[in-house]
């Protein structure tokens, strides 16, 4: 436990801390020690890449982006994708399963050019992440993809639909729009990909995703990804999937490789000068920091640059152009310090965040878990600290 220093007498400045909390969580689910070495759960792959039967240009494109052995979700789940199985993927963020979905979809378009691919994510965000990896894995191949999120610009996303494409990525709301004006048409689509299922079901996106599921022609391959297995998820799994193999290769709620602890405020002390102390560290390089509310993050944010941080913000009131902006300065290290909401917190893909933050607790116990999942990522040891 981190306890924060009282703030010298005679300081004037007002006080800031940050948002009160809706849910009550155990602060000692806040606290656990990484495991260092934990050979029990050593990962011993039955394939490697060059086994899966894929095209050879598929293989040299996985190769070239540094891909040898698969991830314990894509050494499961690829092969039955590939047989146009339905499947649900149950993992831990990070873990690499959006090439368990792109690799064998793009196959199946190199072998039917008539194939068509529709990829639900809950936040823009993912959908421009997955549609980068996808064009990494398609590099060369003539498969393309209409990437249609919200918030970006729509003129672009219907010039990418009015040509040649195999695959559309997206938010339901942008395609649902797009659907109405007659440029998506579902019933030429025979795969559904739900990546993280359990954020459309927790941001309200579920009957939008029922919508669309409906006017896909029968049958056709679901596949449905998800970090938690809740009773909603395993409803929603009755409801999309036939048949599917269940794959699950999570082994705990958090990442093994992931430090965790909270900091106890002493009375008297100021959040915001605690969280100014903590930052000076110089181990705390890339750090990623999680309020509640959009006003409380930009604050926070202005208040960190004020005292000569390196920062920037990510929240429901930035444009689109806005967050990639802050995105992509954090994630090139160009600024030390990302203050989010919860928005950030599922499916992106941020290298070496040597610190997780929550400035404010968390609404429910499976945010935690997202949250402090953008560290500790690819085997390298993270540590994630909670006010309380």
């Amino acid at each position: 436990m981190i306890r924060g220093k009282r703030p010298s007498p005679g300081r004037s400045r007002p006080p800031f801390r940050g948002g009160g909390n809706r849910g009550f969580i155990d602060p000692k689910k806040f606290i656990n020690k990484a495991v260092i070495n934990e050979q029990v759960e050593d990962f011993i792959p039955e394939h490697s890449f060059a086994d899966f039967d894929i095209d050879p240009r598929l293989k040299k494109n996985i190769s070239d982006k540094g891909y040898a052995t698969p991830t314990p979700i894509q050494d499961k789940a690829i092969i039955p994708v590939l047989k146009d199985a339905d499947v649900v993927g149950i993992a831990n963020t990070g873990t690499g399963k959006t090439a368990v979905f792109l690799v064998p979809l793009i196959n199946k378009v190199l072998l039917d050019q008539n194939q068509k691919i529709l990829i639900i994510a809950p936040t823009r965000e993912l959908g421009i992440q997955i549609d980068e990896e996808f064009r990494w894995f398609a590099k060369n191949l003539r498969v393309f993809s209409a990437c249609c999120v919200g918030g970006a610009n729509i003129n672009r996303q219907i010039a990418d639909l009015s040509r040649k494409h195999n695959f559309v990525i997206g938010t339901p709301g942008r395609i649902k729009d797009l659907m109405g004006r007659g440029l998506i048409d579902l019933s030429k689509f025979k795969t559904l990909v739900l990546d993280e299922a359990d954020r459309l079901l927790d941001m309200g996106f579920i009957n939008d995703t029922r919508y669309m599921a409906r006017l896909l022609p029968k049958p056709h391959q679901t596949l449905f990804f998800s970090a938690t297995f809740s009773w909603e998820v395993q409803a929603l799994i009755a409801e999309f999937l036939n048949n599917p193999v269940m794959i699950s290769v999570k082994k705990q709620d958090t990442a093994k490789n992931v430090d965790q602890d909270v900091i106890k405020l002493e009375n008297g002390d100021l959040k915001v000068d605690v969280l100014s102390r903590l930052l000076k560290h110089p181990d705390f390089n890339k750090v990623l920091i999680f309020g509640r509310t959009k006003h409380g993050v930009e604050k926070l944010s202005k208040i960190l640059s004020a005292r000569g941080f390196r920062v920037e913000s990510i929240h429901g009131n930035k444009s689109h152009g806005q967050r990639q902006r802050a995105l992509g300065l954090f994630k090139e290290s160009r600024v030390q310090v990302l203050v989010a909401t919860d928005l950030a917190a599922r499916g992106l893909d941020i290298d070496n965040v040597s610190h997780v933050i929550n400035f404010d607790t968390p609404n429910t116990y499976e945010d935690y878990i997202h949250r402090i999942g953008r560290t500790g990522r690819a085997d390298k040891k993270g540590k994630a600290l909670t006010f309380v």
